[in-house]
């Protein structure tokens, strides 16, 4: 290992944590009503009030997790809290789901049928429990936990995306983030730490339902029983979404005193979707990728956005970590000089977030309802933590 390298990297990642964390910190964070603005023009600027509610629960977490992993900032502490004092006074509805847009005050806008704002809220609440022992927060994160297994198992109805007499198909997002969810919850909730075991073991059988060896493929849509969706939804492949779940699979292989077949599963993923969305022409992951290289229906196939360059290098240096082999410290430098080099705005800090095919700035906006504090936050604080461990295992 040269630990010279990987010792200037986790300085180079420390550096660009606390860029970034301090971006958002004075452009995103609402020091009013609490909680965080992410419609921020390339300076920072705020250019819609309207808040997501899944970046209030994103930003909860990243601002406890630092705080916790990080440095004792009582700045990432208090705007943690703040978000979570939002969120609990304006973003769950009469009916306990929760909002997807609320005002910048807090009134409620668009509520969706998926579960996730609820989920990036029980990953925030259960964060500041880590933080602070209040159990306000670890109720908080049983309560929407249970609300949103509700929503998924059907037990609270919504509206189905499809009709159910055609169409039954079941999607990728719900069973990663679902996994992901639960081993934080392990982890902090140590009480219940056997029942969201269980519902790993549920998350990680869903998952491989969407694994095709057969095409070296992970769908991001299957039907039911894990076979091909007929037509151009059945062919699709998310690259991002997959690399995302294979690192989730690859700590739950090491939780599992490293066990090989899961790793095996997360390593095969990891390979298989870089293969097919990686450009080879231009640098960059595609955003869909269709297996029978049939044209895409979504307009912004070919793009490159910033979430699945922070999921590669995530993925990349722990697959190097846990195996040492060098075949993915190289596809991490790729990763690496392309998304450093394509998306970081040195002028103003934090990365744009969408690329043109060849790398061309789209639009420079550095948030919206969907880019947050979020994925480069996440992205360069388990980095910094993997090269830590990493550097201390190596003395």
């Amino acid at each position: 290992m040269n630990r010279k390298y990987f010792e200037e990297l986790r300085q180079f990642y420390n550096k660009e944590l606390e860029e970034t964390l301090s971006f958002w910190y004075n452009y995103g964070y609402d020091k009013e009503h609490g909680g965080f603005y992410t419609c921020l023009e390339r300076n920072g600027d705020v250019y819609d009030t309207d808040k997501s509610v899944w970046a209030q629960g994103r930003g909860m977490w990243v601002f406890a997790r630092a705080y916790n992993f990080i440095k004792k900032d009582p700045r990432y502490l208090k705007a943690a809290q703040d978000a979570y004092d939002f969120v609990t006074k304006h973003c769950f509805d009469t009916d306990g789901r929760m909002w997807f847009t609320v005002t910048g005050d807090g009134k409620g806008i668009q509520k969706r049928r998926y579960w996730f704002s609820e989920s990036f809220t029980v990953v925030g609440s259960a964060e500041l429990y880590r933080a602070t022992k209040d159990e306000k927060y670890l109720q908080t994160a049983r309560k929407t936990f249970d609300t949103m297994l509700k929503v998924k198992t059907g037990v609270i109805k919504t509206e189905p995306k499809y009709n159910p007499e055609v169409i039954q198909c079941i999607s990728l997002a719900s069973p990663m983030i679902l996994l992901v969810t639960s081993q934080i919850l392990r982890e902090i909730d140590v009480e219940k730490k056997d029942y969201y075991h269980q519902i790993i073991n549920d998350s990680i059988a869903e998952i491989k339902l969407h694994v095709h060896p057969e095409a070296k493929a992970v769908f991001e849509n299957v039907n039911p029983d894990g076979s091909q969706v007929s037509g151009s939804r059945g062919r699709l492949v998310n690259p991002g979404h997959s690399i995302e779940a294979s690192w989730f699979l690859m700590t739950e292989a090491v939780y599992r005193q490293n066990d090989q077949q899961l790793m095996d599963l997360a390593l095969n993923i990891l390979n298989w979707s870089f293969d097919l969305g990686w450009d080879v022409k231009e640098g960059g992951l595609r955003y869909f990728v269709d297996v029978e290289n049939k044209p895409v229906q979504a307009l912004e196939w070919d793009m490159k956005l910033w979430w699945p360059h922070n999921e590669m290098l995530i993925a990349f240096l722990m697959a190097y970590k846990l195996t040492k082999d060098e075949h993915y410290l190289q596809q991490y430098r790729l990763v690496h000089d392309y998304a450093f080099g394509h998306f970081k705005d040195n002028q103003f800090g934090e990365w744009y977030g969408y690329l043109h095919r060849d790398g061309t700035v789209s639009t420079d906006l550095k948030g919206n309802i969907f880019k947050g504090p979020f994925h480069l936050p996440r992205c360069l604080m388990e980095n910094s933590l993997q090269l830590q461990e990493m550097l201390k295992n190596n003395n």
